[in-house]
């Protein structure tokens, strides 16, 4: 089979020619070594012993590479960072490193953060338009441009589908495999990261269900708020002895210095203009997939309405894995058009806005989620209370759900199913 161009590969085209040196981040098998090669001449596998031996014999070895090179899984050798840096010191040209990493060594790892000399992409799995099921109508740069132009276009997949989307798994070599094969696979890729991946990271786990059992808990949390403290009780039912808040802390960092979970920062605007803002991020895991595996739904369990969420907002699991495919297919595209993704949620939960995507210059887009085919005035109320608040800050609202078309309401608020939703 051909490469399947990625999203990534448009800021890689757009960047690489300029930059020296850029670190692609991001979990296992999300596809960045296959990406990566598509940009380069030489490679460089650190996850080979034989390599990986020679290169911390010497790692000035990684030079003699022809260039552009790709380090893979350079945090398996810290000390090339440097080498690259360094490197990078000597000539800046565009065009020389990609490093591509499943993991993010510790701070003490190298002996620079390579500010200024070595970028960083961050790599996610596969976008619904990068998995071909539909053609995309709407682009969200352009939404971003706050325009607010004529929303167009019709789209065939319905709930069934997205939520078969949703357990289908955005690693690109899990897309082609049995449903069979697939929860295979997404088990031994969670069990994995938890027996070596953990481990190799300097985490010392002694009772690998214990995090399992949290990862789990985390996945019933996907797209809430929930404290550490409800995802620890909830990992942990029943048990008067519970593990310390230290130890969901430390399985939070670790699991995040590999990727895996992908949180969503509670949005703090500059000034007055909002008050009383919760500072607790939106759970995310980095596929859908894998919260839906370690909860043990699938899809027609999931449009049953099995599975319980756990935290402060209300919904089914399915709305809130919904919710993080969104979050997936929104934060790909809003990272090539340079802005960040947050989410609003007022202290007393009064008012919540799922998404804000926000410009370099504070202005933004605010974004909510419905599991929905048709969106009624209720739907609208906390983007019209956001509205009232920003003012001309405020680029465009769009509610994101699953219809079959796009338009803009009288009100201007613009609906947009899932899949049309593009770069």
């Amino acid at each position: 089979m051909g490469y399947t161009r990625r999203v990534l590969d448009d800021e890689l085209d757009e960047l690489f020619g300029q930059v020296p040196a850029i670190a692609i981040d991001g979990p296992k098998g999300v596809g960045k070594t296959t990406t990566a090669e598509q940009h380069v001449r030489g490679l460089l596998r650190l996850d080979s012993r034989a390599n990986r031996t020679a290169v911390e014999a010497d790692p000035e070895l990684a030079l003699r590479r022809a260039r552009p090179l790709l380090i893979d899984e350079w945090q398996k050798v810290p000390e090339v960072w440097d080498v690259v840096r360094r490197a990078v010191d000597a000539d800046p040209s565009g065009g020389q490193f990609l490093l591509a990493g499943s993991a993010s060594p510790s701070p003490d790892a190298t002996a620079h953060s390579g500010a200024g000399r070595i970028g960083r992409l961050r790599m996610r799995p596969m976008t619904l338009v990068e998995r071909g099921l539909a053609e995309p109508t709407v682009s969200l740069a352009a939404l971003l441009a706050g325009r607010r132009t004529t929303l167009e276009g019709s789209c065939d997949l319905g709930l069934a589908d997205y939520t078969e989307e949703i357990v289908a798994s955005g690693f690109p070599a899990m897309r082609s495999l049995s449903a069979r094969a697939r929860r295979f696979q997404l088990d031994s890729y969670l069990r994995n990261a938890v027996d070596r991946d953990v481990p190799e990271q300097g985490l010392a786990v002694r009772k690998p269900e214990s995090m399992l059992a949290w990862l789990r808990a985390y996945a019933a949390a996907t797209a809430t708020t929930a404290s550490y403290s409800q995802i620890l009780d909830a990992a942990t039912p029943g048990q008067a002895d519970k593990p310390a808040r230290s130890t969901s802390i430390a399985y939070r960092d670790v699991l995040t210095s590999l990727w895996l979970i992908d949180p969503v920062p509670a949005w703090a605007p500059g000034g007055n203009l909002l008050t009383r803002l919760g500072q607790a991020p939106k759970h995310h895991l980095a596929d859908p997939a894998l919260a839906a595996r370690l909860l043990g739904l699938g899809s027609d369990t999931l449009l049953e309405g099995d599975g319980t969420p756990v935290g402060p907002q209300a919904g089914t699991m399915l709305g809130h894995l919904f919710e993080s495919l969104v979050t997936l297919c929104v934060r790909v595209p809003s990272q090539a058009a340079e802005a960040q993704v947050a989410h609003l949620r007022t202290r007393n939960g009064d008012h919540e806005i799922d998404l804000v995507l926000v410009r370099d210059d504070g202005r933004v887009l605010a974004i909510e989620v419905k599991l929905a085919t048709t969106i009624t005035d209720q739907d609208t109320k906390h983007l019209h209370w956001l509205t009232d608040r920003l003012g001309g800050r405020l680029l465009d609202a769009i509610i994101i759900n699953t219809g079959p078309h796009a338009y803009r309401r009288r009100d201007g608020i613009g609906v947009i199913p899932l899949g049309l939703l593009t770069t």
